[in-house]
């Protein structure tokens, strides 16, 4: 789906490069997550993919043609006056379009049946992070661009919206590069984990989940220990 070749990326008022000659491939309907201290170029990265920066070198590309992408931030940056429907439809609003069954099957999904007329002020932080990813999906994307989305959520909140984006996932079909701090939330969620340091990737870890097992034992197996352990040891080494 998509080709990130030696990428390399500075703010102008930054004399350091906040990513350093980075490459990675996405495959269609994978998840990848980017993991690092804060300040190693994860948010960079993906505003590089999204095209709303443009490297000094490098290329970003799209082998079978440049796909549909939708982006979900850490503050859900809903309209206030707006009802949740009206909040999930804005993208397609912006096209002088509607739908107002994909509206209610995308509450459905994402847990809120009997919210759709309800705002902003009347929704928990969960909730109103739910309303962001419905939003994101209702232009039906390829690839989702997520950062940090659940950061500001409790852990059994956070737990939940990660079973929720995963079943999304299951039955839509889209990839996907998820930004966290979480070494847990990354080995769980991701096909593949990539940890950065200093504007470059420290290496790559495949957790290799059985996701037919139930949620808990996913968690609880020997395959999600090692995952763990070594995005761990990645995270630790000196570069």
């Amino acid at each position: 789906m998509l080709a990130v070749d030696a990428l390399n990326f500075a703010y102008p008022d930054d004399p350091a490069h906040v990513v350093r000659d980075l490459s990675f491939t996405l495959a269609q309907g994978e998840i990848v997550s980017l993991l690092g201290p804060s300040g190693c170029g994860k948010s960079t990265v993906l505003r590089l993919v999204a095209g709303l920066l443009q490297p000094q070198s490098g290329v970003v590309s799209w082998p079978q043609g440049e796909k549909n992408l939708a982006f979900v931030f850490q503050d859900a940056a809903l309209m206030p006056w707006a009802t949740v429907e009206d909040n999930i439809l804005l993208p397609l609003s912006l096209k002088g379009q509607q739908d107002h069954d994909l509206a209610l099957q995308l509450i459905e999904a994402v847990g809120l049946k009997g919210h759709g007329d309800k705002f902003p002020h009347k929704l928990s932080g969960g909730q109103r992070m739910r309303v962001s990813i419905a939003r994101a999906l209702v232009a039906k994307p390829e690839l989702l661009l997520l950062d940090e989305p659940f950061a500001a959520l409790d852990e059994i909140l956070r737990f939940q919206m990660n079973e929720m984006l995963l079943k999304l996932r299951r039955k839509q079909g889209w990839g996907a590069i998820f930004v966290t701090h979480s070494v847990y939330e990354a080995a769980y969620l991701s096909d593949r984990v990539f940890v950065m340091k200093n504007g470059s990737l420290a290496g790559e870890v495949s957790p290799k989940l059985d996701r037919r097992k139930p949620n808990f034992d996913q968690r609880s197996s020997s395959e999600f220990s090692m995952a763990v352990s070594k995005i761990s040891k990645l995270l630790e080494t000196r570069r």
